[in-house]
Parts: structure tokens; C-alpha cells; sequence
């Protein structure tokens, strides 16, 4: 009990209530739940009373109040279940249901507004419905939602949920009184409209009114409650990590819900909310393949639907055998590196845990890596070389305590769009959002300041920015003092970077840098949050050092509200990451150099010896199979004939390999190339842990079977490792897990029944009890001295840049609804219905130039090849820019991309190649 605690007397109780807890709250706490409808008690929703079927009697006051935004004060006698307050209550839910449809033509049997007049003894109503020519037309222009008007009682929660929760204000209220209905942008249909089709709508509606349309039949009616079990789990897309709620119907699921996750607090995107029959595809892969042996050549010729003509089906037993004596052959005739692996960041931690100790144990080693190197792994460098750590030193929901944040080289309402819905909130509620990006984007319209300078040059632009932090005395000079090395040579290093030479390079003008500088430099309280437009160039570590450098220049680290956080790709980069999925690294990041950490895993591996020579990274391995050094590979739920730079260079790698084990859940480019296929689990088919930007360790749950023959990854990988002679014993994936506490810090207190009770667990985790620390290194940093580090960065230009030949700039990335190679997306009904096919975005003024209006195709042609696509235009990008989605193998983007490596991070230069841009019809039109 504290001073400020409230007493009330409710319903002849005496009870507390906290400062600010309205009255429904404290009724709901203590057991009452009051009829409600407008009112969502969850995260990001406000009270708004205008239902009124909530309301209560206050001693000593005339009028009945609405509990759900009258606050508690001390003193208060309430009462709930009084006669006056009961009979108003029914009157409300009367007069409400008699303009629904009756409850047997509802279009959500089971929708709350039909429990609320349950439990007042409520089952149909004495009013007369409105007149059927008011009754609005339903709407089923959305591939993903139905709109069902009829059903709307005015409530208002589905423009709260569009509006303040998911910040898309999409929807609004048009018309007054008993006409007024939602409406879609200026009354468009809502498959017409702005609308991004994240269903908080859909999941507010107390009615029915809005609905997903997978659970309407034709008569547009559903049931929401017609499952069978319900299942905890967390989203397989970005690294975000949202719970999730997975509705199950006849071992299929049928919807998907948002649940408070620390991460999301009840929030989805399309993909989390729309994208799951992925798994049910008809194109999964359900028994093992082995290549024929008069099959054609391998690459990408084979009929995902019709694959027989180069696999034949196999057992479990003779593919295992094949995959484990194809591999043992190379390693025996030209020794343990002559076999590389690919692991998966979609794939759990202990599956990313065993998939690096096989190679390393199996191979003698450490030619393992997986998707971060295509990702973040400049980001991580320059984080473990200047703070020692690879992971954020904050979450993204730490934004809330910010003042300022700058947010560079990413894209988050389309790459994360949940973790947006907090940077828009902050920049609602008066946060200065600083959006740095060569590309425009959604965020501009909830920026402060939008810096859209010219790609490569980042380097340029925040150095100038630190240029006048120093110069104009606004760094946190105590904070340096106390916190950092290499201050001084670092002032001396930016001291040629003044914004007026800077903004020829970077295209900002001077006042513009100078103001941006001052604005972050000046806040009490300010985070950096990044994405692939840094990390992915040859200067990308250099590209992230100047961010953590501004960070610390500014001391906006280790506080409530400040940090450094790169935004991660896939849903388990970081889990894979922490996991020791990298060349160089055994998990948490320790050195296969240092002789205590291979003392460590000589012990726990039963007397292996680690190989102290860093491996190979992914770019590295493709030009090893070219140079015949790499003969074999074991490939788990990655794509490198989609992802890699220079692909078909990839392709080719692939092609010369004398043996290639493929773990996948469809026939994917990759797999086509293969000599064995082993068919896998999908995310939601099986259990085991996986981490989210936000270092967050989530338990994800099985809550379907796998189709056919299809094993969980783990257990393919233990199968596999005894084929190659490892005596391993694993049952269940608890156990793989309380392998990796004894070897890593960061899993210290977290422990496998924690995760299964609580959900998640948040690292660094102090003790058994504590959630986990959200924001870290406010007492000094993991590095030898416990100080971080300043470290130059120079001004690097581009592998390539633009010339007479090939005079524009080629960017890459993600679109809203696809997500990675678009193996899982495209093959999601609604995903793919909403973006089917590849398009390019280029400004109008380029069309213009090019003589081709948005829908015809263009030719985009770099160094490395050609493609032809589709066009979008888009005043978002620069006139001397196009931009290319990397999610579609008929325009594969990274046919055109550069391979080139940041000398640090390893990474290749996906985010900027010199490219000539054409109308496709141009040579026929030449030749007339």
C-alpha cells in the first residue's frame, strides 16, 4: 500500500484503485466485469464511452457514469448490479441489437456484442430495426476482410484501432446519428483504399461488422469461435517477434489473432494476421527426394508442381543415408572443408544451435553461416568492435521514453510494420522523428525532419551531423569522459567534415544538417534505429560506427529511452546469430581464436576439438565452389539462389557442387539444385525458442502437424548427425536448450519452463524472477576496459557508381506483403493476392523520360545481367533511382546486384549497383 493508493466502496466492498484506474478497471480487477462494447481493455486502446452500456451509479450523483472513463477517487461508493444501473444497461443492449441481424444470419455467431447481451438475460429486442433502406450495402472489395455495415453499432473502435493503435488512420465516421457509419479514406471501398490490412480493426469489432474473410462462407456469415484449440505462438515472419494466437480447425489453421506479447501488446500486420495458409500450400514438400540419376542438368528447370522427372521419392532412412554418405565421401577425399553449411534464421534456436555444432563437430570446421551475413553483419561488427556487443542495446518500445529518434536506412511501415505503430505513436504524441533515407517512405509523413540524401553517402551526412555537435559544444562531454575511449582522435578525424563541403557529397543542405544535429544532440533522451540501407555496403560497418558513435557523442546510451537498435530481417537472425551461426564465432558471440572458449566446447561437445581458424562467410563460400574448394553443402531453410548478390554467379556455384542436402519446406530455387531434399516442418508445426530484435527470448508452439513425411528441423539434424557417426541422444528440443544455458551468459536465468509459462524472457535476465532488463550498459560496456569506443569512419564511395553506360542507381528491398526470397508469402492466398507479380518503382518523371507509363516494362540491366519488369510509379524515389523488390524469381533482383564485400562485416553491396534503365520495347522499336 502506498500514500497515494484510492479506496472505494464497490458493490458494498471495500477495495484500492490506482491513481488514474477507472472504475472499470478496478471492478474487473476485483472480479465484476461490467457489460461493455465500446471499450477494449487492451494495450494502445482509450476509454471512450460512447456505448454507454458500461454504466454504473455513483453515490451522491444524479447520473449514471460510464465506468470505463470515469477514474476512481477516493471515498467513492459505486455500485454495479443496482436496479437503475441493470435495467439502463439492458436498454442499451436492446435498443443496440435491434439494428443487428438476428443472431441466426449473424455474420459472427460468437462476436462479443452477442456474449454482452447474454449475460443480461438478453436475447432479442422490443425495438423496431432500422428501415431496410438504410441498412448500408456490405462491402467485400478486400481480398483479406469482409465489411459488413449492417452489423456496425457506432462504437468507434475500429477507427481508435486504425487511428491511435496502428496510427494508419485510414478509417473515419461519416454521416451523424443513426446514419453514421465507418468509412474507408474519402468513403472508398475498402479494397480501394489506403488500407494496409492489418485487421486491428477486424480484431477490435465487437459486432461482426468487420471480419476476416476466411472465416465467412457465402452467405457472409462465420463463427469466430468455431475451433478447436487455440495456441500460443510467435509470428514466423520479421524479427520483431509478435505473439500470436493461432486458431486451430481440423489440424488447419483457420485465423490468426494478436496477443499481448512484449513486443507487439496485441498487434499484427498483414503478414502475421493474413499470411498463414503458407503452410497449407498445396506445394509443400511431404516425403524425401532423391535426384534420379538420368535427370537433366541441375538448375532451375524443375515444375514445382511436377518435380518427378529429376527426384524420385525416397524413405526416411535411404535419403538419410544418401544425404550423410554423399557428405562423409567429400570430407573423406578432400578433407572436412571441402562441405560448407547454410543455416536458417527462420528456424528455431536450438535448431540453428545444432545445425553449427554438425558442421563444426561433424566437419571439423567453421564453414557455417546464415542469412545475417546478407543482412546485419556490418551492424554487428561495428557494434561488437566499439560497445562489444552484437545485439540492441534497447528495444524498440523504449521509443516511448524518447524525445528524439532518428531513424536511418530503414523502411519499418513496410519491413516492421508493428514496431512502426510505436514510432508513430511517439511522433503523435510529440517525439521529433528524424527519418534519414535516399528512398521517401510512409514514416515522412510522421517525420519531424526528412533528410532524403543521396545514396552511399551516409558516411558523409553523419559525420557532418557529429562535425557540429563538437563544434557547436553540444556533446555530452561527461558522458564521454566517464564512458568512452578515443574521444580525441575522433574529434581531430571530424573535424574536416563540415556541412557545407558535406552537403555537396551527401545532397543536404547545411542548415538542414546543422539543425538535425542540434535537435538530436539537445534531447534529453534519444534513440537510432537502423536498417538494411546501412548495413548493406561495402561501408556498412563504417556506416554504423558513425551511428554509434553519434549515440555516444550525445550520451544517449544505457538510460530509458536512448540506444542503439538495428532493426532485424528475419524472425530468428538474432536467435541464430546468439546461437553461433556465424564463420567466426561460437555462440554469444565468442571467438573460435580464443583458447578458452575452444577449451569450453572441447569439454561440452564430449573432447571435440574447435578449429581456431574462422570459416568461411556466405559470398566467400559461392567463390569456393567456383575455385572446387567447396565440393558439398548442407543447406537448412535458406535460398541462396534467390538471395546471394550476383545470383546467377550463385547458381552456377550451386550447380558445380558434387553434392548439395537441401532441408526446406518447399521446392525453392535452391532446392532444385539439390541432390537430396529433406522435407521439413513449418514454423507453426513444431516448439522450440526463438529471439526478436528486441533480445527477447519467445517460446513458439506446435499447433498443427506437419503434411506427410515432414519432420521438425531439429530432429532431421540429429537423424543426420548420427548418420555421420555423432553419437547424439537429443529427444526434445528442452533439451538442446538447457545445452546452450551451460555455455551462454546471455541465456543465464532464463530457463525452458520460464518460457513455456511466461512466454517470453527478455536478455540480459538478472535473476529468475525478472522479466529481463530492456535497456543495457548504463554502467559501462562489455568490452575489456567497460568503455566504448570511438572509431573514424572515411568517406568510401560505392563499388561501383554511375557512368555513361549504366547511369542510374539500382536499390533493393522489401515490400509490405512479401517477405525475404517470398517462398512463404507468395504461396499465402492473401499475400500474393494483394502484390502477385514483380514490379520495379521509378519516379514519374523517369517514365516520362523513358517514354513508358506505369504498367509497362522496363529493362533493367547492370555488370552482371538483365531482367525485364514491370513498372509502379513513385514520387518516393529519385529520379536518377529505381527501385527492385527482391521476393520475385521472375525478376530476381539479385540477378542485377553487386557481390562486392565490406572488408569487416563481410556483407555484400546489395544496396547500390549502377544500372541502365530501358522501355523493354526498345530494341523492336530500333529494329523498325
Amino acid at each position: 500500500m502506498t500514500d497515494d493508493t484510492i479506496r472505494i466502496t464497490l458493490d458494498g466492498r471495500q477495495v484500492e484503485a490506482a491513481p488514474g484506474e477507472t472504475l472499470w478497471q478496478v471492478a474487473k480487477r476485483h472480479g465484476t466485469t461490467i457489460p461493455h462494447l465500446c471499450h477494449r481493455d487492451a494495450p494502445g486502446y482509450r476509454p471512450d464511452g460512447n456505448c454507454r452500456a458500461c454504466m454504473v451509479s455513483v453515490e451522491g450523483e444524479r447520473n449514471l457514469v460510464a465506468s470505463c472513463i470515469r477514474q476512481a477517487q477516493d471515498g467513492m461508493e459505486v455500485t454495479t448490479e443496482g436496479t437503475r444501473e441493470v435495467e439502463a444497461r439492458r436498454l442499451v443492449m436492446e435498443l443496440l441489437l435491434a439494428d443487428q441481424p438476428a443472431r441466426s444470419e449473424a455474420h459472427d455467431a460468437s462476436a462479443h456484442i452477442w456474449d454482452m447481451a447474454a449475460a443480461q438475460g438478453i436475447r432479442e429486442s422490443r425495438f423496431p430495426a432500422l428501415e431496410p433502406d438504410r441498412v448500408p450495402l456490405l462491402d467485400d472489395s478486400h481480398v483479406a476482410m469482409s465489411v459488413n455495415l449492417d452489423a456496425c453499432i457506432q462504437c468507434n473502435l475500429c477507427v481508435r484501432a486504425c487511428r491511435e493503435v496502428q496510427v494508419n488512420d485510414v478509417i473515419g465516421m461519416a454521416d451523424r446519428g443513426h446514419d453514421a457509419y465507418p468509412v474507408f479514406d474519402f468513403d472508398d471501398p475498402m479494397g480501394e483504399s489506403t488500407c494496409v490490412a492489418c485487421g486491428e480493426c477486424v480484431q477490435a469489432c465487437p459486432t461482426g461488422a468487420l471480419m476476416p474473410s476466411s472465416i465467412m462462407d457465402s452467405e457472409q456469415r462465420g463463427d469466430r469461435a468455431d475451433y478447436d484449440e487455440e495456441v500460443d505462438s510467435v509470428c514466423p515472419f520479421c524479427g520483431v517477434g509478435c505473439q500470436v494466437s493461432l486458431k486451430v480447425k481440423d489440424d488447419r489453421i483457420a485465423y490468426v489473432q494478436g496477443i499481448d506479447g512484449p513486443a507487439n501488446e496485441g498487434r499484427l500486420c498483414v503478414k502475421g494476421r493474413f499470411g498463414f495458409d503458407y503452410i497449407h500450400s498445396p506445394e509443400r514438400l511431404t516425403v524425401p527426394l532423391i535426384r534420379r540419376e538420368d535427370a537433366p542438368p541441375k538448375g532451375l528447370n524443375v515444375d514445382p508442381a511436377n518435380p518427378w522427372t529429376h527426384f524420385r521419392e525416397a524413405t526416411w532412412d535411404e535419403a538419410l543415408k544418401a544425404a550423410a554418405t554423399g557428405l562423409a565421401g567429400l570430407r573423406d577425399a578432400h578433407g572436412g572443408r571441402s562441405v560448407a553449411g547454410f543455416g536458417s534464421a527462420k528456424c528455431t534456436n536450438e535448431e540453428a544451435y545444432l545445425f553449427q555444432k554438425l558442421i563444426r563437430t561433424g566437419f571439423g570446421h567453421n564453414n557455417v553461416d546464415h542469412c545475417t551475413r546478407l543482412c546485419h553483419a556490418s551492424s554487428v561488427a561495428a557494434l561488437q568492435e566499439n560497445v562489444g556487443s552484437g545485439a540492441v542495446t534497447a528495444g524498440f518500445n523504449e521509443i516511448e521514453n524518447a524525445d528524439v529518434a532518428i531513424v536511418i536506412g530503414a523502411n519499418p511501415t513496410e519491413n516492421h510494420p508493428v514496431a512502426a505503430t510505436y514510432f508513430k505513436q511517439f511522433a503523435k504524441r510529440g517525439g521529433e522523428l528524424i527519418v534519414i533515407d535516399p528512398r521517401g517512405q510512409a514514416l515522412k509523413r510522421h517525420a519531424s525532419h526528412m533528410l532524403q540524401f543521396r545514396p552511399g553517402t551516409d558516411v558523409a551526412l553523419l559525420n557532418a551531423i557529429m562535425h557540429v555537435i563538437v563544434e557547436e559544444g553540444l556533446h555530452d562531454r561527461q558522458y564521454i569522459d566517464g564512458f568512452t575511449d578515443g574521444f580525441e582522435g575522433f574529434r581531430a578525424h571530424i573535424a574536416g567534415f563540415d556541412p557545407e563541403r558535406m552537403s555537396e557529397i551527401c545532397g543536404i543542405d547545411a542548415e538542414t544538417i546543422r539543425t538535425v544535429a542540434r535537435v538530436f544532440a539537445g534531447a534529453q533522451r534519444g534513440m537510432i534505429f537502423w536498417g538494411m540501407g546501412v548495413s548493406q555496403h561495402i561501408h556498412g560497418t563504417d556506416n554504423a560506427r558513425c551511428l554509434i558513435a553519434l549515440a555516444l557523442l550525445c550520451g544517449h546510451v544505457g538510460r530509458p529511452g536512448t540506444g542503439l537498435h538495428p532493426l532485424r530481417g528475419q524472425n530468428n537472425v538474432q536467435g541464430a546469430s546468439d546461437a553461433g551461426l556465424i564463420p567466426m564465432v561460437m555462440p554469444d558471440y565468442a571467438s573460435v581464436m580464443d583458447d578458452e572458449v575452444r577449451a569450453l566446447y572441447r569439454d561440452l561437445w564430449g573432447g571435440t576439438e574447435i578449429d581456431p581458424q574462422p570459416g568461411l562467410t556466405v559470398v566467400e563460400i559461392v567463390e569456393a565452389m567456383h575455385a572446387r574448394q567447396i565440393r558439398g553443402m548442407y543447406i537448412l531453410g535458406e535460398n541462396p539462389a534467390m538471395s546471394d548478390p550476383d545470383v546467377e554467379h550463385a547458381r552456377d556455384g550451386l550447380a558445380m557442387l558434387d553434392h548439395l542436402v537441401v532441408q526446406d519446406i518447399f521446392l525453392t530455387e535452391t532446392a532444385m539444385f539439390a541432390d537430396v531434399i529433406l522435407p521439413a516442418a513449418a514454423f507453426p508445426e513444431k516448439t522450440g525458442t526463438v529471439t526478436n530484435t528486441n533480445r527477447q527470448v519467445q517460446m513458439g508452439r506446435r499447433a498443427v502437424p506437419a503434411p506427410g513425411q515432414a519432420r521438425e528441423d531439429w530432429r532431421i539434424v540429429v537423424d543426420l548427425a548420427r548418420q555421420l557417426g555423432l553419437d547424439w541422444s537429443y529427444a526434445d528440443p528442452s533439451e538442446i536448450f538447457a545445452e546452450m544455458t551451460r555455455a551462454m551468459p546471455s541465456l543465464d536465468n532464463i530457463t525452458w519452463d520460464r518460457l513455456v509459462t511466461e512466454g517470453a524472457v527478455q536478455y540480459p535476465c538478472p535473476s529468475p524472477n525478472s522479466p529481463g532488463e530492456s535497456v543495457v550498459f548504463g554502467d559501462g560496456f562489455p568490452r575489456a576496459d567497460g568503455r566504448a569506443l570511438f572509431a573514424p569512419a572515411r568517406v568510401t564511395p560505392p563499388a561501383e557508381t554511375p557512368d555513361e553506360d549504366f547511369p542510374m542507381i539500382l536499390t533493393t528491398g522489401r515490400q509490405l506483403e512479401h517477405w525475404h526470397t517470398g517462398a512463404m508469402t507468395r504461396r499465402a492466398t492473401v499475400l500474393d493476392a494483394m502484390e502477385p507479380g514483380a514490379t520495379c518503382s521509378l519516379h514519374p518523371s523517369t517514365l516520362r523520360r523513358l517514354g513508358v507509363v506505369a504498367g509497362d516494362k522496363v529493362r533493367l540491366t547492370t555488370r552482371r545481367g538483365s531482367l525485364e519488369v514491370a513498372t509502379r510509379s513513385d514520387r518516393a524515389v529519385s529520379p536518377d533511382m529505381v527501385f527492385l523488390p527482391f521476393a520475385y524469381v521472375e525478376a530476381a533482383a539479385n540477378i542485377l546486384t553487386n557481390a562486392a564485400l565490406d572488408p569487416y562485416g563481410k556483407i555484400p553491396e546489395f544496396k547500390y549497383s549502377a544500372v541502365r534503365v530501358e522501355s523493354a520495347g526498345a530494341e523492336e522499336l530500333a529494329a523498325e
